[in-house]
């Protein structure tokens, strides 16, 4: 369907999809100026399969105030191998390490967040796909000049949607997801795809106090999988991840996970699964005027899986240069087709060694998974396991030092 240029129908900067990244980057771009519409295919708020817990890089980059969101805190944690081996640490000072959310209550905290800031928001609204300069001319808008910023509208970007006229921007940012319309547009590459199993389970109040303040961590059966319990007052977050080639052996160690902790009866808010891919190290995050972030970026960690830091970062940036593309008032740093020029190489520096690292340890964690156990479990390590939690080191940082580098590649060997 044609578009014609209204209000209603041309932005600076369109934002598709409405998480953690995709909130970050509208955020930062109606904070510079920049006029933004956030699409998002589902009503919000929505459920999100997500176990919820807030590491100390999310906390710092969330940009919100989390006191009403929290559900529990975290401050002693319960280690298992395949349900053996079992080994408990806490904090003698029992000082909270980890936050406990839902997802739901957190992304519309964040997506209220970038309305604040000025972004339009449109739900129901489902991405059909992107034209750029170059497609069909006929498809094509005039292109119209911004006095002193060179090369901030060399085009625009057309968003087709569902039901709708055609949608216009000076730049698209991507923070669709792992199967979204955007990365596919961008030329994502993803080399490693996890199939993650999650359930909410209702529990009475003697249960809830068993795990009260407490995490439990089970390195899996299947090699490079773990499983998790979260705690929520009565509401306990349990899952488990992994390769998804091995897509029944997780199914099978999910039910005996539930069952090991006393839950196959139990109620649940939700039971559910979901994909996450890890972008391949040369893949593309831009492709002409259209960004990618988070999830639909394949930014996550590739060890741990947590991708919610990876969002709220990457989302930043990208919001930060497409404000500068468009040449907002209160961007920063490199304007014009510079400013999207620059995005990949952010991204990778801030980004990229923490993924290469996560690679590194997730081989060793593969090969490896009962010398991982005891090694994580130990006194000195568990010290450094709740550090890397805090966001106060990073596994990139602890890898620099010869002689974690050297046991890593040992265990991965």
């Amino acid at each position: 369907m044609g578009a014609i240029d209204t209000p209603d129908s041309t932005f600076d900067v369109i934002v598709v999809g409405a998480g953690p990244a995709g909130s970050s980057a509208a955020r930062a771009a109606a904070a510079a100026g920049a006029r933004v519409c956030v699409l998002e295919r589902s009503s919000m708020p929505r459920y999100k399969t997500c176990g919820g817990g807030l590491v100390g890089l999310s906390t710092d980059h969330v940009g919100i105030d989390l006191a009403g969101l929290v559900r529990a805190t975290v401050s002693s944690l319960t280690m298992t191998w395949d349900g053996r081996y079992t080994v408990s640490r806490g904090r003698t000072d029992a000082r909270p390490w980890l936050s406990m959310v839902m997802r739901t209550d957190l992304d519309a905290a964040l997506l209220a967040a970038a309305q604040t800031a000025g972004a339009i928001v449109r739900t129901g609204v489902q991405v059909l796909g992107l034209l750029e300069p170059g497609g069909d001319p006929a498809d094509q808008p005039a292109g119209v000049g911004v006095p002193g910023v060179p090369g901030a509208h060399d085009g625009w970007v057309t968003v087709r949607v569902r039901g709708g006229a055609d949608l216009r921007a000076r730049v698209v940012i991507g923070a669709d997801g792992a199967s979204g319309r955007c990365g596919t547009h961008v030329g994502v590459r993803c080399d490693q795809v996890d199939v993650g199993l999650e359930g909410e389970f209702v529990v009475d109040a003697a249960l809830a106090e068993r795990w009260a303040g407490r995490l439990l961590l089970d390195w899996g059966p299947v090699p490079g999988s773990y499983g998790w319990l979260f705690p929520k007052g009565r509401v306990l977050t349990v899952g488990v991840i992994g390769d998804r080639a091995q897509g029944a052996a997780l199914r099978g160690y999910y039910e005996r996970f539930v069952e090991r902790l006393g839950l196959t009866a139990a109620p649940r808010q939700h039971d559910s699964g979901h994909l996450t891919r890890v972008r391949a190290v040369d893949s593309p995050l831009r492709r002409g005027r259209v960004l990618v972030a988070g999830d639909a970026a394949g930014l996550l960690d590739p060890w741990t899986r947590e991708g919610i830091s990876f969002a709220l970062r990457s989302g930043r940036l990208a919001g930060e240069a497409a404000a500068g593309a468009v040449g907002a008032p209160g961007a920063a740093g490199s304007v014009g087709s510079a400013a999207l020029d620059a995005y990949p190489d952010r991204v990778e520096a801030v980004l990229g060694p923490e993924m290469a690292a996560g690679r590194e340890v997730l081989g060793a964690f593969t090969r490896r998974p009962g010398v991982m156990h005891a090694l994580m479990s130990g006194p000195g390590t568990f010290g450094l396991f709740i550090r890397l939690i805090e966001g106060r080191t990073t596994v990139a940082r602890q890898l620099r030092r010869p002689g974690v580098r050297a046991a890593v590649a040992a265990l991965g060997r």
